[in-house]
């Protein structure tokens, strides 16, 4: 079985971490997409509702888990017998951030990563930029999938 872990915080999921799984999909028997906790990190959306964002978005979707991990991501593939992280690439410095990663994660272990470069519609929207417009009580729904809405 060929088995990814898409790692991320979600915070929240956007047309682009979509775009990237759904075109995942055909490559890989499962994906598990990783929801990263880390203690530091000031999260707009609770560890619950990014689960619930994405168990809504994909509950039609029988090669996606959806599960949250601490730690590095290697040693969370290591556990969930995965051979490969799928990360996306919106730009330039997306790939130069990412090669670094995907390069320590191969010096540490034997798995790949695996990059696909997102569709250029969708090329511009990122969790940061999606919280920035929530926060300025923006349209967002134009960004993120119908799982993601927000009771204002």
């Amino acid at each position: 079985m060929r088995r990814a872990v898409f790692p991320g915080s979600f915070d929240p999921i956007t047309l682009g971490h979509y775009d990237i799984i759904e075109r995942g999909l055909t490559l890989f028997d499962e994906i598990i997409l990783a929801i990263g906790v880390n203690a530091e990190k000031k999260y707009m959306f609770s560890l619950d509702e990014r689960i619930e964002f994405l168990n809504k978005t994909f509950e039609h979707e029988k090669k996606i888990k959806v599960m949250p991990y601490k730690g590095l991501t290697i040693d969370f593939c290591k556990a969930q017998n995965a051979d490969f992280i799928l990360r996306g690439l919106r730009n330039p410095a997306d790939f130069e951030f990412e090669k670094a990663i995907a390069h320590t994660n191969r010096k540490l272990s034997s798995i790949e990563t695996l990059f696909l470069l997102t569709s250029s519609g969708k090329s511009y929207i990122s969790s940061s930029i999606v919280r920035d417009v929530i926060r300025n009580n923006g349209d967002y729904t134009v960004l993120v999938p119908n799982a993601v809405r927000i009771n204002k």
